[in-house]
């Protein structure tokens, strides 16, 4: 099978011209390669970026959703609010500490978290905790949505694992909740060479809980002190490349937004559904359209050389561990209409172009047809 011409991502324009091998060096030289300096230097720099207090390096974004309900104290029968159309991470978390996932539905526009359907949950009964996930970068009503579990008393956990850098007004993706959640995983906004994960926040005693959480629950060297604790740690190696990417993850954005606002002006008019413009509280992790003819145009990409996919085609209340009977209309529609286009920095502007033309002559041949 031939290469695609325009890649989904590419593993070269994820580095943002950092010498990786130098990291390496840095981190085997030093002989420390776990929870050592540089993991420590990358939470500081995090924290400051974020504008945030405190921010603990776990190994994956999952177990950072799962350690941040966890210090929370969410456990077995209580309820989470979350969306249903984020890739199942916030449900797994959910079930992991033997929580109950409530799926509420999500906007039309932007497709994260609907305010009026969180509202309704809220006040339908006890709630532990929400999880408002900033899908494909977009942030989601976070004024509202903060504002609404204040009011109920009920803890936000921002899952920003797509939404690295994005803010709304001077106020960074992760700076809203009580916690905030962060996947390094390779084709994130800022990526690692492997899974990483991040938990942020201002609270002193939650951070307290997750440093001891990702380490066994100890208080001090083999007392556990912390029930639910395990092994989930950032490596050495993560945090320098990452501490190396960070500098550079504001540049990279804006490289991903100009992308985005390329594919907007040139879609304008086509009988797709497109993602709202990219303004600063977007960072274009994905570039998502709308149609339900998505099969087709997939196909059609393929044949161009315009390689794509679909971020999520089964909603989490659809998945076959779950078959919940809840109805998600908006949710549902969406799973079965998103699709995926190449968004990423070093997409050449040959590749952009040849992009544009695919999902256009797709159309045109529609047009043409009839």
């Amino acid at each position: 099978m031939t290469q695609p011409i325009v890649p989904f991502f590419s593993a070269v324009g994820a580095t943002f011209g950092v010498d990786l091998a130098a990291c390496l060096r840095q981190v085997v030289d030093g002989g420390q390669y776990v929870l050592g300096p540089r993991v420590r230097e990358f939470e500081a720099a995090f924290a400051r970026y974020l504008g945030v207090a405190h921010a603990v390096g776990v190994a994956s974004g999952t177990d950072a959703l799962t350690l941040a309900l966890r210090a929370l104290g969410v456990g077995p029968g209580a309820r989470v609010v979350t969306a249903a159309n984020a890739g199942c991470y916030a449900s797994t978390a959910i079930v992991q500490v033997g929580a109950e996932p409530l799926y509420a539905e999500v906007d039309p526009l932007d497709m994260n978290l609907a305010p009026a359907a969180l509202e309704q949950a809220l006040g339908a009964g006890p709630v532990a905790a929400v999880v408002l996930t900033h899908l494909y970068g977009q942030m989601g009503d976070v004024q509202r949505i903060s504002a609404a579990c204040s009011a109920a008393g009920v803890p936000l956990i921002e899952d920003c694992a797509q939404a690295h850098g994005a803010q709304r007004g001077t106020r960074k993706a992760g700076a809203w909740g009580a916690l905030a959640c962060f996947s390094f995983y390779p084709t994130k906004n800022l990526g690692a060479l492997g899974d990483g994960g991040l938990v942020a926040t201002d609270d002193a005693a939650l951070a307290g809980r997750v440093h001891a959480l990702r380490q066994y629950g100890w208080a001090a060297r083999y007392e556990v002190a912390l029930a639910g604790g395990g092994n989930s740690r950032l490596d050495e190696l993560q945090a320098a490349v990452l501490l190396a990417k960070l500098p550079r993850l504001d540049r990279a954005n804006a490289e991903r937004r100009a992308i985005a606002r390329r594919y907007g002006a040139a879609f304008a008019g086509l009988p797709l559904r497109l993602p709202p413009p990219a303004g600063d509280d977007c960072v274009a992790h994905l570039y998502v359209v709308r149609t339900p003819r998505r099969d087709e145009l997939r196909a059609h990409l393929a044949r161009h050389g315009v390689a794509c996919d679909v971020h999520y085609p089964a909603p989490d209340h659809r998945q076959p561990v779950r078959r919940c009977t809840v109805s998600l209309p908006v949710t549902e529609a969406a799973c079965a209409e998103v699709l995926s286009l190449p968004c990423y920095p070093g997409l050449m502007a040959p590749q952009i172009d040849r992009v544009i033309d695919a999902v256009r002559a797709f159309f045109s041949a529609e047009t043409a047809a009839c």
